[in-house]
């Protein structure tokens, strides 16, 4: 009798009620919280007239359903007000209510007498319906427009064609060792690339032994093509040589890397290819592939026969951990091809992230390609030593390594090598002045000597993960006085510079910008950071309405997240007491996909992430309690990606990191889309020409159920792009699985295929018997979250 009294409404509208109490309690609750550190009223607002709401349907008030209709309203007014026609922006501050305002309308009636209550309510509805979903459709569909600005015309003079391009071959990581990724074929067109269809399939074996394994799988592999034989590599090194027109196996090495070797990400970027000089094209060896491995060996093969090259270390392989003192396994490794430059093998290695200050050293060495002798090391902390460390020492640990691919130019003897951080990448107090003077910059090396030439540094005093991912680009810069030798340098901060090649002078504006202080070694930062005038890929700073969801109460704790945080703008430093926002994240701006340059045109294309981290150091005592310890050792409650829980030993803080700002009840990133886009820019210039949201929402969604909507909202990205004389990119890299061709002049995509896995990996351009293909490994990527797979698939235009 006394549940009748109170709560006189029918069963269908007091459940309402109640749910729209409950929601209103817990804005009201959150929304309060949020004002008083300085946030949005909306929520508290809304809260407390929705309990109201919900009270009033569950007496069977119609005024009740009215308030909710006035709450909406006001909604959809400061939804518009905050986010504008943005489709994305608006999810988290329309659809839910809209949902909750159909079900009001449609059970107003129950609140009402008879007869004929339910027409006005059921035509209410489907018209409420109908416009979201026009509005909707309109908003999320609209797709882009012509191109901001129109292509450059021809530069024929920036391109070099004895140098800088593939032919029918793609013989280098980068197409080659200038890294433009750009193909002179032009059978596949804008015209005709819809006709595009898989010329062959193969697998190439390398799937992950257990679950766990399954976890570190990334492949990231560009094959190489190079006479009648495509070279592909897999996450754990094995080599596979395939007829570039069928996908037949001519030949397959595996160097038989185990498991425990897997770092972070068991990756093979790709391998390199060597003809030796002055050898009978039939001699053994005169054709050589040469990698490096997980477990930090490196490999020479005969390109004919896949047999190890015998004059080559000891059969073949040398172990580059020689020197380097105790290398734990998983500690030191190498996923990228090296850089062969005037008969020099240049190579770097990954050592792993976040584990101890004084991990194993990041030196560089130089060896010789015929016999794999060490020619030179480059160790910073130790610049007189040419070559192995004297008896009883060992190269200096915890240097700055080069984990990504140099680019060379043979004729001046010049690799240009991005540089990481000194080990501990997010406190710096530790780090010796030679550490701090080459860290997250690029150094170019002269290969004869192994001795710096030069070097261009991007950020001061790093403690942001901001090292070079990408390769530099090698172009023909246009100056007042011609063409310059120069070379394009993106950064995962988002800042492209262009730099003369010889000297590293800057060729376009480059100023510096006031940087925020304190953290946890304010003494440490530096006062200001440098930033490219030229062109960025950044984003404005985040703002309290940037926060999203997928509902008004994941919006509301995001947006009290973004308060509570440390935020001073671009180079906030982490913090212990409070978590920080580091805004672009770790994995850029620009990562190890790099960009492509049409040389002819003038035309960088550019990939991009735009997304933020969560951070915060982690004292020592806290980190001890918690069992975070190096890799090597019991690692207790450790976190899953990069950066979640790194014990950084032999410093006073551990690093916790939530990449991308995720909500862990739904998978939902804190940061509106979108988290990635593809950019054309005039290289000439520096303006932009179109930039478009890179990737669809088909694979994406909460709790990581995939939405299925071919909607484009702009996803997270590794892999790079190639570009065609014809006018074409291709591209795979989003978190959709898809493959793309976009047209250069519109950015507009003009074809795409479903992957069977993840296409975090580059595409590559290549001519065989008269058809040009592209090629990409679809291997997905634990990282990025997409399917695991060992699909090589080749794609061409039908045979007439």
């Amino acid at each position: 009798m006394r549940l009748t009294r109170h709560f006189a409404a029918p069963w269908p509208l007091l459940i309402l009620g109640l749910l729209i109490a409950l929601i209103g309690i817990v804005l009201a609750g959150g929304g309060a919280w949020l004002a008083a550190i300085g946030g949005s009223p909306y929520y508290v607002i809304t809260g407390v007239a929705m309990i109201v709401a919900g009270g009033l349907l569950c007496r069977g008030a119609r005024a009740g359903a009215w308030l909710y209709i006035a709450i909406f309203a006001v909604t959809l007014l400061w939804a518009f007000a905050e986010a504008g026609f943005d489709g994305w922006a608006l999810v988290p501050r329309v659809v839910a209510p809209l949902i909750l305002l159909l079900a009001v309308l449609l059970l107003m009636p129950l609140a009402a007498p008879p007869p004929r209550r339910w027409r006005p309510a059921l035509l209410a509805s489907a018209g409420v319906l109908v416009v979201a979903i026009a509005g909707g459709f309109a908003i999320g569909l609209a797709g882009p427009s012509g191109a901001e600005r129109p292509l450059p015309a021809p530069r024929l003079a920036m391109s070099d064609p004895a140098l800088h391009q593939t032919g029918a071959d793609w013989p280098a990581y980068g197409g080659t060792e200038s890294a433009r990724r750009y193909s002179p074929l032009a059978q596949i067109t804008p015209a005709n690339v819809g006709k595009l269809e898989r010329a062959w399939h193969v697998h190439s074996g390398d799937l992950p032994s257990s679950p766990d394994v399954r976890k570190t799988y990334g492949a990231e592999n560009t094959p190489l093509k190079v006479g009648d034989s495509l070279f592909v590599c897999t996450p754990k090194n094995i080599v596979l040589a395939l007829d570039p027109a069928t996908g037949n196996q001519k030949w397959r090495f595996d160097p038989k890397v185990p498991d425990t070797a897997i770092p972070y990400t068991a990756a093979c970027r790709g391998v390199s290819y060597y003809a030796v000089p002055g050898a009978a094209a039939t001699a053994p060896c005169a054709q050589r592939i040469i990698f490096g491995t997980l477990d930090a060996r490196l490999f020479a093969l005969d390109a004919m026969t896949g047999r190890r090259c015998a004059d080559f270390g000891a059969n073949g392989e040398v172990d580059t951990k020689i020197g380097m003192g105790e290398t734990p396994p998983g500690y030191v490794s190498i996923n990228s091809p090296p850089t062969i430059v005037k008969g020099v093998v240049v190579t770097g290695h990954q050592v792993l992230d976040g584990q101890d200050r004084w991990a194993p050293s990041g030196v560089i060495r130089g060896f010789d390609a015929v016999t794999g002798k060490l020619a030179w090391a480059w160790d910073m902390m130790h610049p007189d030593w040419d070559g192995y460390p004297p008896a009883g020492e060992e190269w200096a640990r915890g240097t700055p390594n080069m984990w990504t691919i140099a680019s060379g130019d043979e004729a001046l003897g010049l690799v240009y090598l991005p540089m990481g951080n000194a080990a501990a990448d997010y406190y710096s107090s530790l780090r010796r002045p030679p550490e701090n003077f080459y860290a997250t910059s690029l150094v170019a090396l002269d290969v004869t000597t192994g001795k710096p030439r030069w070097r261009f540094q991007a950020v001061r005093n790093d403690v942001w993960d901001y090292d070079f991912g990408a390769q530099a680009t090698l172009v023909d810069f246009p100056g007042p006085q011609g063409s310059v030798p120069a070379l394009v340098l993106p950064s995962k901060q988002g800042d492209i510079y262009v730099l003369d090649r010889r000297t590293g002078r800057p060729l376009t504006p480059v100023g510096t910008i006031r940087a925020p202080g304190g953290g946890v070694e304010p003494a440490e930062r530096a006062r200001t950071q440098i930033v490219s005038l030229w062109h960025n890929l950044r984003k404005p700073a985040l703002e309290e309405r940037d926060m999203w969801g997928m509902s008004p109460i994941d919006q509301m704790i995001c947006r009290i997240q973004y308060r509570r945080a440390s935020y001073k703008g671009f180079y906030t430093p982490p913090t212990s007491e409070q978590r920080s926002i580091e805004y672009p994240g770790y994995n850029g701006g620009t990562d190890w996909g790099g960009i492509a340059v049409d040389p002819v045109r003038g035309v960088i294309v550019a990939n991009y992430n735009d997304m933020p981290n969560y951070v915060r150091l982690v004292p020592r005592a806290e980190a001890r309690r918690k069992g975070w310890a190096p890799r090597h050792q019991a690692r207790g409650e450790i976190g899953g990606a990069e950066g979640a829980g790194d014990p950084q030993a032999g410093t006073p803080y551990a690093i916790d990191v939530n990449a991308g700002w995720r909500l862990p009840w739904t998978g939902m990133l804190c940061k509106e889309p979108p988290y990635g886009g593809i950019r054309a820019i005039d290289l000439a210039t520096g303006r932009t020409i179109w930039d478009r949201a890179f990737g669809t929402a088909r694979t994406n969604g909460p709790f990581g159920i995939p939405s299925m909507l071919p909607i484009t909202i702009g996803t997270p990205n590794n892999g790079g792009a190639v570009v065609t004389a014809s006018g074409l990119i291709f591209i795979a890299a989003a978190t959709d699985n898809l493959i793309r061709a976009i047209d250069l002049a519109t950015g507009k995509t003009l074809w795409s295929d479903v992957l069977p896995a993840g296409g975090q990996a580059t595409p590559m351009v290549y001519e065989a018997d008269g058809r040009e293909y592209v090629v990409i490994y679809a291997g997905g990527h634990h990282f990025m979250e997409t399917p695991i797979g060992d699909d090589v698939i080749a794609y061409a235009l039908p045979r007439r």
